[in-house]
């Protein structure tokens, strides 16, 4: 099992990455979601000059909002910096798009993005359409080394719905999940070994499985409703919540068996608070504090059921028995992704109190 970390996109957090280094850490995902955070290539850039081995890359990089040959360069000029060590995870943008108000891309797309990027990545010429133009394109100037594209940079792609997950077994080198769930995990296998026999592969033994979730390692006495908890876990409790009402949204609002028994006591009391902001500018307050912190209006939702189904919460031995339980169903890495405030003492109790169990 390797141990990856995740966070809020901050241009003076790079540091963060240095720490993960430090603690042990096998991978640092850093966001790219332009209305809420730093921009992530400036990150990866400093983190890039200032760690040695952790590897680095976008968790995730947004289709909808860079066309396919300005991600291949920035993920590449980050491989010049630290050549060999860099990733790029892909996803639909679940974020960055709906922030704006906007959808997150289609499967088409998001093949389409993959295809073109992976070609440039491999120093191929390739067809690419720019507003109904197309035109063979490929890098120049490679000699002169502005980027690096010779030590190869694996795509992982995001995915949790099934035709995505599908697409990360069709041409992903890596796959990318936010479920702590074993049943999950297993039901998610499946789509991606579908989309893997579909495309002739046989997924290679460096195909990366990895699951970000919100880790809160209890100390004796502790309880789920504790403020330590609700600190540690809320914010990917709320995140969830807020997913879950897009979705719910998306669907009319009348398809309430698609809400969490955990969210059902809360759900009423949570879409009239969405119902009280402008609908115009509803999708900006949804996602205020996103994966960040916890509005403090919004503490209420945060359930011990919710924390208990959505992350994993125990003490180190179950937290422990938790992450071999994924490890069992294929999964080969955990992601922390904890909320701004907590981030250095998460990732500090989880080296400390969880990883010496599998190292």
């Amino acid at each position: 099992m390797q141990f990856g970390i995740m966070f809020d996109t901050h241009v003076d957090k790079w540091d963060l990455i240095r720490y993960a280094e430090e603690l042990g850490y096998d991978r640092a995902y850093v966001p790219d979601s332009h209305m809420i955070w730093s921009d992530c290539y400036v990150t990866l850039g400093l983190a890039a000059v200032n760690t040695r081995r952790i590897k680095i890359g976008t968790g995730i990089a947004a289709p909808g909002t860079r066309i396919p040959p300005v991600t291949a360069h920035s993920i590449a000029t980050i491989n010049q910096l630290a050549p060999g060590r860099v990733f790029l995870g892909i996803g639909s943008g679940h974020t960055s798009m709906r922030v704006m108000g906007q959808n997150p891309v289609s499967i088409a797309e998001m093949r389409e993005h993959v295809r073109v990027v992976r070609a440039l990545l491999r120093g191929e010429e390739v067809d690419y359409d720019y507003r109904g133009k197309t035109r063979p394109i490929t890098f120049l100037h490679r000699d002169r080394h502005f980027i690096n594209i010779d030590d190869p940079i694996p795509i992982y792609i995001a995915a949790n719905g099934p035709r995505a997950i599908e697409l990360a077994g069709e041409t992903g080198d890596g796959w990318i999940t936010t479920t702590a769930k074993p049943s999950e995990a297993r039901a998610f296998t499946a789509h991606l070994m579908d989309g893997a026999h579909r495309a002739g592969r046989t997924l290679p033994k460096d195909f990366l499985r990895t699951f970000v979730t919100s880790v809160c390692v209890l100390r004796p006495g502790e309880k789920l409703t504790d403020e330590r908890v609700i600190n540690e876990t809320g914010s990917q409790v709320t995140c969830m919540l807020h997913l879950i009402y897009e979705v719910w949204a998306y669907l009319g609002g009348k398809q309430d068996e698609i809400v969490p028994p955990y969210f059902a006591n809360v759900w009423e009391d949570y879409v009239k608070r969405v119902e009280s902001y402008p609908e115009k500018t509803r999708f900006r307050h949804i996602h205020d504090g996103h994966c960040t912190f916890l509005q403090p209006e919004e503490r209420r939702f945060v359930t011990p059921e919710a924390v208990a189904e959505i992350t994993i919460t125990g003490e180190p031995d179950y937290v422990v028995s938790r992450i071999r339980a994924m490890e069992a169903e294929g999964m080969q890495e955990v992601t922390l992704l904890p909320p701004a405030d907590y981030q250095r003492t998460v990732f500090r109790d989880f080296a400390e109190k969880v990883m010496p169990a599998f190292r």
